[in-house]
């Protein structure tokens, strides 16, 4: 589906044009919108390419002209549906092919997923510039076929310069949504009922997330420690859409999903029990959170083992292998959070602190002709 919003700008001299592209997940999706600010103050005109899925919804939200084309994925195993979608990834290149001759933008900025490869491919083919951002500590297939292709590949890990070979690289950090750091604690003591409770604000609160693939083992270790973990502490669960557990208490908040209320929900959380999806661990990092990562094994290709090894390196986190998940070993490794929290955020605040969003459209806007290189940190 094409938009009608969107006049391209290739007749203006003044106003320059970036396409995003990244789907399939929400966080081959969301970084970008932590960039958004950045991107408006430069004068720039935005656009977004991408599949039906996910992204397509989320993109709206932002009141951003979207793009549609089809997308496939390769997967690593035997399956006919690689065959099938062979197909739909070649549609998809000729699709995105078309709407870059007419939108005619400046730089296309890939986060990664599937549906990044054709556009990443069409607008190689038009002469545009491409940039694209690697989450994880080791980059996915998708990343590792832009890289090709790309002029510059930025990433959150330092340990990801072993991945890439060739001279492309820019350790930047993550992104980090700045709306995360205007949450109100006294919104989300309402929203979880524990408004009503005296001690509400000097107990501590424990989030936690499993993400929309792995919450379920998480779950069903948690329902087994939720009467011990309430005597000492306020538990707020994000369950997973149709996951929640069927237990009440005042001190117990379950929720399916949250959007906008997560900043809330993250401004009282003292502690918080996460997978180890990039996003989500830096975003945890720029706040300070004491976090025990729980990274997501089964049906993964273990790039949360690694994003969790590297935060527990540096003792910004505590992890806990899905494999030896289980109630007592939640309670026990919850338990020791706790008492480790104050030492684990003064070690964060003395590690390397998440990318903001201006340093990396910087460098977005030095591959445009913009925005010298020579005022970037060391790192970069």
């Amino acid at each position: 589906m094409e938009p009608t919003s969107f006049q391209g700008s290739a007749s203006s001299k003044e106003k320059k044009t970036i396409c995003l592209t990244g789907g399939g997940t929400a966080g081959h999706v969301t970084p970008h919108f932590a960039l958004l600010p950045a991107i408006k103050q430069q004068g720039w005109e935005i656009v977004y390419m991408g599949s039906s899925g996910l992204e397509k919804a989320l993109v709206a939200e932002q009141k951003i002209p979207f793009f549609e084309i089809s997308a496939g994925k390769l997967r690593r195993y035997l399956s006919w549906q690689n065959v099938t979608d062979i197909f739909r990834i070649v549609a998809g290149f000729f699709e995105a092919y078309r709407y870059l001759g007419k939108i005619k933008p400046h730089l296309i900025f890939s986060k990664g997923g599937f549906v990044a490869v054709p556009v990443a491919l069409a607008g190689w083919m038009r002469g545009i510039p491409v940039i694209s951002h690697e989450s994880d500590v080791s980059p996915g297939l998708a990343n590792r076929l832009i890289a090709v292709l790309a002029q510059k590949i930025m990433f959150s890990f330092p340990e990801t310069a072993a991945h890439i070979k060739m001279k492309k690289g820019l350790w930047v950090g993550a992104p980090v949504r700045q709306d995360l750091f205007s949450g109100d604690k006294q919104r989300a003591l309402t929203l979880c009922g524990f408004d009503r409770l005296p001690d509400a604000l000097s107990v501590p609160t424990l989030l936690v997330m499993g993400g929309s693939q792995g919450a379920l083992r998480i779950n069903q270790a948690l329902r087994d420690i939720l009467p011990t973990l309430v005597e000492t502490m306020q538990v707020i669960h994000l369950t997973g859409k149709g996951k929640g557990l069927d237990w009440q208490h005042p001190r117990y908040a379950a929720f399916d999903f949250v959007t906008s209320e997560l900043k809330d929900l993250l401004a009282l959380a003292t502690h918080v029990v996460s997978r180890a999806g990039s996003n989500s661990i830096f975003e945890l990092l720029a706040l300070g959170k004491p976090m025990l990562l729980i990274p997501l094994e089964l049906g993964s290709r273990g790039d949360q083992i690694l994003n969790a090894r590297s935060f527990e390196s540096k003792g910004w986190a505590h992890t806990l292998r899905d494999k030896d998940l289980s109630g007592a070993s939640l309670l026990k490794a919850v338990f020791s959070l706790l008492d480790e929290g104050p030492l684990i955020v003064q070690r964060q605040k003395s590690g390397h602190p998440s990318a903001t969003a201006d340093l990396i459209v910087q460098v977005l806007g030095q591959t445009m002709g913009e925005n010298p290189l020579s005022s970037l940190p060391p790192h970069a």
